[in-house]
């Protein structure tokens, strides 16, 4: 990720309560309310299950405050959208959300990166270049793959978050910075402090309100929800009229491993669309590594598990199959799609109409 993913556009000069700067009237800067939870604060995270709510719930908790957060979670789980969805909820919504990849930048480049430097700092730098902290003032800066710091940047970083000031690469004035720290890691951090790989004092720093994000094979409830989300997404893309997956390919998708987890299946999925000539998704079954737990998976089994996620979105609906927030759009279905599951699974809107 060579430039700053800047989510949100700078629509206010809106500064933290506790930010010294002042407004051209003296008086302190305010951030605006933190906004009420709705469907667009967790755009694209999909899933009813017990495990993903645990996690919404952690972030409807944290959001609100400047706290960190570490987000620790096997790759493909979604941190990234996570980290998002945190900073959507918080009052620093109208400010930059800037995700750095640690893992993707050279580690002779990362300080630069992060700090921006001046001009003639070294060989190459022809002009003066604001690091990621810096475009991320009054907002959010999201470090994914933060294990693969280097321990020469590490006490850098630990002030820059600790106190909230920094110098440019070649520069002796301190900026000092309000920015909002989320991180994010597959790796086993305490064991990397345990072997002398990351520092202790950075992981207290960070670890302020870890997160833990569940791998796919520990929701598998959620699969259904999501293979349906990515094919009507796909399918319009592509320009496809996809109106049903087979029954057997589904329970295949619900039962498989996917170590890779959601990233996986999204690949997966689009293969599939691509593949497909007609109105029935055309799963490659072959590719699909079948897991000891699918071998004793019953037909039955898939169908309970979408039984209770229609039950589930029916009931948020209060009945409602279309239109904004309805079952058909919680679901990732068309209407009608949604009402022939409905029929074979013999489940009444009218029971859940408040």
């Amino acid at each position: 990720m060579g430039n700053a993913n800047v989510a949100c556009p700078d629509l206010g000069d809106f500064m933290s309560p506790h930010s010294p700067r002042e407004n051209e009237f003296g008086c302190p800067r305010q951030y605006p309310e933190p906004q009420n939870i709705s469907d667009d604060c967790f755009e694209d995270i999909v899933g009813n299950s017990a495990a993903l709510q645990r996690v919404l719930k952690e972030v409807t908790i944290v959001a609100p405050t400047s706290a960190t957060v570490l987000l620790h979670g096997e790759t493909g789980t979604g941190k990234e959208l996570i980290a998002r969805a945190i900073h959507k909820l918080s009052r620093r919504r109208y400010r930059n959300f800037v995700c750095m990849n640690c893992a993707a930048i050279p580690s002779g480049l990362l300080e630069s990166d992060v700090f921006g430097h001046e001009k003639g700092a070294f060989t190459g730098a022809l002009t003066q270049k604001k690091g990621r902290m810096e475009l991320a003032d009054g907002g959010t800066l999201f470090l994914d793959e933060i294990g693969d710091i280097s321990l020469e940047l590490q006490p850098k970083l630990l002030r820059a978050v600790q106190e909230q000031e920094f110098e440019r690469l070649g520069s002796s004035r301190t900026i000092q910075v309000d920015v909002r720290m989320i991180a994010a890691t597959h790796r086993s951090l305490p064991e990397m402090v345990r072997n002398g790989s990351f520092r202790e004092d950075l992981f207290y720093r960070l670890n302020v309100f870890p997160i833990e994000i569940p791998p796919l094979r520990e929701r598998r409830e959620d699969i259904p929800l999501l293979v349906n989300y990515f094919v009507s997404k796909l399918s319009r893309r592509m320009g496809k009229h996809i109106k049903s997956i087979p029954d057997h390919a589904m329970e295949s998708l619900t039962w498989n491993d996917w170590p890779g987890n959601i990233r996986e299946l999204a690949n997966f999925i689009e293969r599939a669309v691509i593949l497909t000539r007609g109105d029935e998704l055309e799963v490659p079954m072959v590719e699909l590594a079948r897991s000891p737990q699918m071998c004793g998976a019953t037909l039955s089994t898939f169908h309970q598990a979408e039984s209770n996620a229609i039950i589930t979105a029916l009931k948020e609906a209060s009945g409602r199959l279309s239109g904004r927030g309805g079952a058909a759009e919680r679901l990732g279905l068309k209407r009608t799609t949604l009402q022939t599951k409905m029929r074979k699974l013999k489940i009444c809107r009218a029971d859940y109409d408040s």
